[in-house]
């Protein structure tokens, strides 16, 4: 199947390297992922706040974190020259099997997350004898969150520094 105009699009879009030196050493990226980890944990619970809750900031606080959380989406999506963003037919084969790795160990993460968030309504429903409703509607909406943004996190942390991206601007080549 030959490559789409949007195809190449996205391609050039998340191949563009202007931006690389934001995330060219693994420290940089862990930092990115770390902050877009926190954000997304702000944005649900601002945005489990505003639905299951009274909070009337909430709203405002979800809001706030979309913008600095689409541009650290973009710097991951592009650290990854588009992994999980681009269609198979624009990766080689070896960019198809890590996107694979990423996907199985993404997996893995989330169904232990999975795993702890059942232990955990278990253990609150039998020590306090209370009903779940209210209390489990904002766990799965935050494990789906989780689920959702973990195969960015996973590439992310797996990307190898390219070469000569190792040096910062004080000279410091450990990735740090």
């Amino acid at each position: 199947m030959t490559a789409t105009r949007y195809d190449r699009r996205m391609y050039a879009v998340m191949n563009d390297r202007r931006a690389a030196a934001m995330y060219a050493t693994a420290g940089r990226r862990r930092l990115i992922v770390g902050a877009h980890a926190a954000l997304t944990a702000v944005g649900v619970t601002a945005l489990v706040g505003t639905v299951f809750g009274s909070a009337p900031t909430a709203l405002a606080v979800a809001v706030a974190a979309l913008f600095p959380w689409v541009l650290l989406t973009g710097m991951l999506n592009s650290s990854t020259r588009g992994l999980l963003e681009l269609r198979g037919r624009m990766l080689d084969e070896r960019q198809l099997v890590e996107r694979d790795r990423v996907r199985a160990l993404a997996h893995r993460i989330t169904l232990w997350l999975l795993v702890a968030a059942a232990f955990g309504a278990g253990a609150y429903s039998v020590m306090t004898d209370a009903p779940l409703r209210a209390e489990v509607t904002p766990v799965l909406v935050a494990v789906l969150a989780a689920h959702w943004m973990m195969p960015l996190w996973v590439a992310s942390l797996r990307v190898q520094d390219e070469p000569g991206d190792g040096n910062d601007e004080f000279g410091d080549s450990s990735g740090a």
